[in-house]
Order: structure tokens, then C-alpha cells, then sequence
């Protein structure tokens, strides 16, 4: 699971942290992997009906603690993945335009869109392209110096131990490596949905 523009394989494999992913990148790298990881789960959309997207895939090792009383072990329609991955590399790329501006962090700005309305390949294409412009739009918002110096606080020294200190790059790629980290679980419920119109 990684991309061609930037290579999350050692994060995913436990050999390097994201900050130490993060060396030697630049905003442009984000951008660019942004845009291949976009273009990439638009492409998985192709061929889909709606009721592709809204068809519940099987997953034995479904366990969300954080979902609703009742939701904890569905398993995760496309539209659901989609709302998901997306709300995380958008909180990602909020955060890294604080720390780059210089900002102190106050608290997540994350906003996972209600994945029930995630039902129509329109709603998914929408919330992609409407995600590309938010996470572009806040790599503009760094200064022409970034404050690289500047990490997340107000974590806990295990999430430092597991994700490094992140700066605005190691922040950004938090979020776009769990977009990554997702793309099986996405091609799994889409191959169970095309198989399950199949033999209807």
C-alpha cells in the first residue's frame, strides 16, 4: 500500500515513523500525492451503481469502538469508507496549515460527513473532489516559510512514540496514510459489491 509520489511502505511496515517519512518533502509532494490519491479512489468508483455503494460488504473483522450503539461491527460501505478516509486527510491537512503558520493547536478540526448520505456514486465523486479542493486550498494557506520547528502538542508521549513529532508535513501525511492504509479495505467492498450484483 503506498504511492508512486510518496512511499508510506516502511510506515506500514513499522521500519520508519511519519516524521521520518516526512524528510525532505515539500508542500508540492503533498500536493501531488493529494492529487494521486484522489484521482486513484475516483478510479475505484468506475463501474459502480448506487447501489454498489450503499451495499454493506462482509467484514468478519469489523470492531469500531467510536461507532453508534448498534454500528460496531457492520462492515464499511464504499460511501462509509469514503466519508471516512476523506474527514481524516482533511483533518490532516488543517492541522499542517496551523503548524506551518506557526499556530499552536487547539483541538482536531475534524468533520466526518454522516456516511448514511453517502449513497450515490454522485455523493461520493462530490465528497472526493469537494476533499481534493479543501486539503489543496490549506497546502496554499502555508506561509513562504514554513515553520517547520513547530509540532503537534497536546499529544501523549505514545503518540509520539508511534507516530514521531510531527510537524506540518508529518501532519498532513497522517492523514493521507490512513487514506492509504484504507485502500484494501475499499477495493474488498467494492469487488463484494460488484460480486453480489453479479448474482443477483
Amino acid at each position: 500500500m503506498s504511492l508512486t509520489t510518496i512511499d508510506f511502505t516502511p510506515w506500514f511496515s513499522n521500519e520508519k515513523k511519519l516524521d521520518e517519512i516526512g524528510i525532505g518533502l515539500t508542500s508540492e509532494d503533498l500536493r501531488n500525492a493529494t492529487n494521486e490519491s484522489i484521482d486513484y479512489l475516483l478510479s475505484l468508483l468506475d463501474n459502480l451503481t448506487d447501489a454498489d455503494i450503499a451495499f454493506e460488504p462482509h467484514d468478519p473483522n469489523a470492531n469500531d469502538e467510536h461507532a453508534v450503539e448498534g454500528e460496531e461491527h457492520i462492515g464499511w460501505n464504499m460511501g462509509h469508507l469514503i466519508a471516512h478516509t476523506t474527514a481524516s486527510s482533511d483533518e490532516g491537512a488543517a492541522i499542517s496549515s496551523l503548524l506551518a503558520r506557526g499556530v499552536e493547536e487547539i483541538k482536531r478540526p475534524r468533520y466526518e460527513t454522516p456516511w448514511r448520505d453517502m449513497n450515490t456514486v454522485e455523493s461520493c465523486v462530490q465528497r472526493l473532489e469537494e476533499s481534493r479542493r479543501m486539503r489543496l486550498a490549506y497546502l496554499e494557506t502555508w506561509p513562504d516559510s514554513p515553520h517547520f520547528e513547530n509540532y503537534r502538542s497536546g499529544v501523549s508521549e505514545r503518540f509520539v512514540e508511534y507516530f514521531g513529532n510531527l510537524n506540518c508535513i508529518g501532519a498532513f501525511l497522517m492523514g493521507l496514510s490512513h487514506e492509504v492504509g484504507h485502500y484494501d479495505q475499499i477495493i474488498d467492498a467494492r469487488k463484494q459489491a460488484l460480486a453480489a450484483r453479479e448474482q443477483a
